[in-house]
């Protein structure tokens, strides 16, 4: 779930992005600072972006200042500059959804999360991909192009084939960092994402910056992936080994305010039908498949209406069996909703126009008689929540 997100930096200048929301509750939150030059839709920030919220973490990736939607000119902007960015986007993330816990930086934006790191003292993990080990490493992609800059004060460039103004202002701010320094005083969770044949920024970078980190810290290889994650499969493979290796990093995931033992409770999301399911300290979603208009994040009403009944059916097949030394090896029940017409309503005697159906077929493994399975179905028939969906139980309903 996407939304659009507006916050101002340190000078005023009004800065865009998107935030992706989990489809249920947040566990904690990311910021994203994509690679020089891109923008917050370039395919490694949507692609991560995603996958993150999919795991529970709400993440912000949005334009640096003069790039993609955000205000400002590019020729203004710079790599503190874009340092003091991340700055303001943790500090609207903290006025909103929470203060992030995880920093992700693309190329250069590798680098200046961990420049930022220092200022977001909630962050406890720090990610970087296909990032350079001094934040100066850019101006290779100037070329001969940085004498004309630094002779005119300010000239146009053409970078990976599109004009940009930059300023000698951009080539003072970008030398000159001690990002060793920073790496040894991070005191953070490092992972370090890069690719062995990139071609914009050698995999040497990735070693410097693993070497100059303390632990805990982590490398993980991009085989086959290009500097811009520009190709699904290592874009995705990228995500997902984000999402596995901060797991230990993220607080443990609780739901606030749990409903008293004996109580669920149902609250609705921004999606069409997903919805949080709290119940006896779990969490979990419920939503509708995707040909009904939903997100197929989790079951229906009906799978949980048939689960409550399969589950309860197994649980006391085994029960009576251990009470009564019957050798019951496992149960497996499959349950079916449907609802039927004409001649079995017919049937009811009650002049319903349908009656609802719920199939039972229980599978029972052991070496079990012929009585002993008897037995056996008989006590399904009488497993409290099948006593209770037959009873025609009396739903009570009053608004708070």
């Amino acid at each position: 779930m996407r939304r659009a997100v507006e916050f101002t930096n340190a000078i005023g200048v009004s800065l865009a992005g998107r935030l992706e929301m989990p489809p249920g509750r947040v566990r904690a939150v990311a910021l994203f600072a994509h690679c020089f030059t891109c923008t917050a839709s370039s395919h490694g920030a949507r692609r991560i972006s995603v996958a993150l919220a999919e795991h529970g973490i709400a993440t912000l990736a949005f334009d640096f200042t003069g790039l993609g939607s955000s205000e400002g000119r590019f020729a203004d902007s710079h790599f503190a500059a874009n340092v003091d960015d991340l700055i303001a986007a943790a500090g609207h993330l903290r006025e909103t959804i929470g203060a992030p816990a995880i920093l992700v930086g693309h190329s250069l934006g590798g680098a200046a999360v961990i420049a930022a790191a220092a200022h977001i003292p909630e962050a406890t993990a720090v990610v970087t991909i296909g990032a350079p080990f001094d934040p100066a490493h850019v101006l290779h992609q100037l070329g001969d192009q940085i004498d004309r800059v630094r002779a005119e004060g300010q000239a146009e460039v053409t970078i990976g084939g599109r004009p940009f103004e930059i300023s000698s202002a951009f080539l003072d701010a970008v030398e000159g960092h001690d990002q060793a320094t920073r790496l040894a005083r991070l005191k953070r969770a490092l992972l370090v994402l890069h690719a062995p044949t990139d071609t914009i920024v050698g995999i040497e970078n990735a070693g410097q910056i693993f070497g100059a980190a303390r632990h805990p810290k982590s490398f993980i290889a991009l085989d086959g992936a290009d500097h811009l994650l520009t190709q699904p499969g290592p874009a995705a493979y990228a995500a997902a080994m984000i999402v596995a290796w901060v797991e230990p990093y993220l607080a443990p995931a609780h739901a606030p305010d749990m409903p008293d033992e004996g109580q669920v409770r149902v609250t609705t999301t921004d999606a069409k039908f997903t919805a949080i399911v709290d119940s006896s300290g779990h969490s979990f979603l419920a939503d509708e498949p995707i040909k009904a208009g939903g997100n197929d994040l989790g079951p229906t009403p009906y799978d949980l209406l048939l689960s409550a009944l399969g589950t309860c059916t197994a649980m006391t097949i085994k029960l009576v069996a251990e009470r009564e030394k019957i050798p019951l090896d496992g149960v497996s029940v499959t349950l079916e909703h449907s609802r039927c017409h004409s001649a079995d309503c017919a049937q009811t005697g009650e002049g319903r126009p349908r009656i609802e159906v719920m199939a039972r077929a229980i599978t029972l493994t052991g070496d079990l008689s012929d009585a002993q399975r008897a037995r056996l179905l008989v006590i399904a028939d009488k497993c409290p929540v099948h006593r209770t969906i037959e009873s025609h139980p009396v739903i009570k309903t009053r608004l708070v």
